[in-house]
């Protein structure tokens, strides 16, 4: 038996009261923790595996399977279960009862949509991470593009940019060539992605002449290259929120998760990926 005091407290023992009840097999789980002044004790007890439902933005993916695998190497009785899109389409899941315990959104209207209709952990919301928005264009390019305003020229015939209905990076998109005077201009040329990652492999396989992406996608592509970056006052509004599911029935795992989300660990794994910490 594992006797929970204050010289040291197994890691586990918040999700022990959080699964309390579940029908799951338990799982036995040995810890090693060391204690101030005095020898380290190995604790054995016994945690109830659960799995963690996560909707987040595409944009997200890559930093996120890295500090997926450090959390669930903190807690090895945690599966998570990652569900990626735009930021819209799993808004509409959530809202069509699609199971999630964290929706990790890239734009905040798109979690104010869940949220007002009801369906977050209240006070569970916070600002994560914030991003920016880049011109990107093929690599092999000889169009010799060097900015925004260049997208008007008769050479460029394909500019990919997320669908705006959903894509967070799409709505980005559009208000920098509204406040750069061009959207009209070059409105029949695009070519609409249904996620930011698929705006990134249009321009990456040279299907279009250039794309609009957040500058986390295009660091991680060596086919593409940067040539502009948004208008400050666009990139100053990007902001990607996470929340608690109120229907979820792991709400305090899920409270741990987004914890680990702004720890130290995971902070050094999203700057690696290019982003930047809201807090």
């Amino acid at each position: 038996m594992l006797v929970l005091k204050k010289t040291g407290l197994f890691l586990g023992a918040l999700l022990i009261l959080a699964v309390a009840g579940c029908t799951t097999t338990p799982t036995t789980i040995t810890a090693t923790t060391t204690q101030t002044n005095t020898a380290a004790v190995t604790a054995t007890t016994t945690v109830i595996p659960l799995t963690l439902n996560i909707s987040a933005a595409s944009s997200l993916i890559n930093a996120l399977n890295e500090v997926n695998s450090a959390y669930t190497q903190l807690k090895p009785w945690v599966t998570i279960s990652l569900n990626s899109g735009s930021s819209g389409t799993l808004a509409t899941q959530i809202q069509n009862g699609a199971p999630c315990d964290v929706f990790l959104s890239a734009d905040a209207a798109n979690m104010d949509k869940v949220q007002n209709a009801n369906l977050l952990l209240a006070g569970s919301r916070v600002n994560l991470l914030t991003n920016k928005i880049v011109l990107i264009v093929p690599k092999a390019s000889t169009l010799g593009l060097k900015s925004f305003n260049d997208l008007t020229l008769t050479t460029v015939k394909l500019i990919a940019i997320g669908d705006p209905a959903s894509v967070p990076a799409g709505t980005y998109a559009q208000a920098a060539f509204t406040q750069l005077g061009i959207l009209a201009a070059i409105q029949s040329k695009f070519v609409l992605g249904a996620n930011v990652t698929q705006v990134l492999q249009y321009v990456d396989s040279g299907n279009v002449d250039a794309g609009v992406v957040y500058s986390t996608d295009a660091i991680s592509d060596s086919n593409v290259t940067v040539i502009a970056t948004g208008p400050a006052e666009v990139n100053a509004t990007i902001v990607y929120p996470a929340a608690i599911i109120k229907a979820s029935k792991v709400a305090s795992a899920a409270q741990d998760y987004i914890t680990f989300l702004n720890s130290a660990q995971a902070r050094t794994i999203f700057v690696k990926y290019g982003f930047v910490m809201a807090s």
